[in-house]
């Protein structure tokens, strides 16, 4: 099961630890969504999932400093923190009392707090946590950021994927990653590639080696992230196999249950890759934008076949 350590999240959301009693090193957050335990801290816990973190706002924090008296709050906190909780957070800067920390102390619960608003913060640690704990496979190929279209170049090793990519970058194109590329499904359609941190920047040219991206073009010649949308696979030129080149139909992979847009490639001597990564790019957003080139093409064939038997019709008529 995907997993993130607290500590992670400490730094990511640039969280105050007001226990630092507690040994957060080993505690592990599995659960992208989150809990705000205002039924919880009333007393109702059907359906309480104590996995996710806990986040306490203002209406929260209101209840449990001026609706609770002294032993109704010990009764309250004690149901509430007995549960083996990953976090507590508090926002906009509100503090516990001293008989809600003594209590997470003596629960080994981590009290952590953020002066950010309640949701905004939910918001911005829910989308994070997805990215973080979302199903995720490594594929070998390259990952480009092409006027703002991912495309992933795939094929066998040595076949040019990034001498194409190298090219593409000197044309004012992103690098995402080279070689080794780590998709995240997001939701259903959302597919997000990125490069390993081991990785990140490099790309290996055979002949010359490994090259510093960023430091040879620039930081505006890579992206840490990039959603896929279109795969290019490329493959040797077989003489004897048909390729696609009308484009009517789409053809599909998929990765992780995500179906992504996949024209195969074929490779021979005097092709320039980049250009066709390009066009297909470009080609790609119109299609999104609702024009097809290869439909538009068939529709003028249909027009002008249609037109021809007009005519042929109309002189057999003038004939008879």
């Amino acid at each position: 099961m995907a997993s993130v350590k607290l500590t992670k999240v400490i730094e990511r959301m640039n969280l105050t630890n007001l226990t630092p009693e507690v040994d957060v090193t080993r505690i592990r957050i599995t659960q992208p969504d989150i809990n705000r335990p205002a039924l919880q801290i009333a007393g109702y816990f059907e359906y309480f999932d104590p996995a996710r973190i806990q986040i306490i706002g203002y209406v929260e924090y209101s209840y449990m400093e001026n609706a609770l008296d002294d032993e109704q709050k010990s009764e309250a906190y004690n149901k509430f923190l007995e549960h083996p909780m990953p976090a507590i957070i508090f926002c906009r800067g509100l503090k516990p009392n001293d008989l809600f920390m003594e209590l997470a102390r003596k629960y080994g619960i981590p009290i952590l707090l953020t002066n950010e608003a309640t949701s905004g913060f939910t918001a911005d640690l829910i989308r994070w946590l997805n990215e973080q704990l979302a199903p995720m496979i490594s594929v070998h190929g390259v990952l480009v950021d092409c006027y703002g279209e991912g495309v992933l170049i795939t094929g066998e090793s040595g076949i040019g994927k990034s001498e194409a990519a190298l090219e593409l970058i000197k044309r004012g194109h992103r690098l995402v990653t080279d070689d080794a590329v780590e998709l995240r499904k997001l939701s259903d359609t959302l597919l997000v590639g990125s490069a390993p941190d081991i990785t990140k920047h490099f790309i290996e040219l055979r002949g010359i080696g490994i090259v510093d991206v960023k430091a040879l073009f620039g930081a505006s010649s890579v992206k840490d992230q990039q959603q896929v949308d279109l795969v290019i696979r490329l493959e040797d030129w077989n003489k004897d196999k048909d390729y696609d080149r009308l484009g009517l139909e789409e053809n599909f992979t998929e990765y992780l249950g995500v179906r992504v847009v996949c024209h195969n490639i074929p490779v021979r001597p005097g092709r320039n890759l980049a250009v066709i990564c390009e066009t297909a790019a470009v080609n790609y957003r119109q299609k999104q934008m609702g024009y097809n080139a290869a439909q538009e093409l068939y529709k003028r064939v249909q027009a002008s076949l249609a037109k021809k038997r007009a005519e042929e019709e109309e002189g057999e008529e003038e004939t008879t």
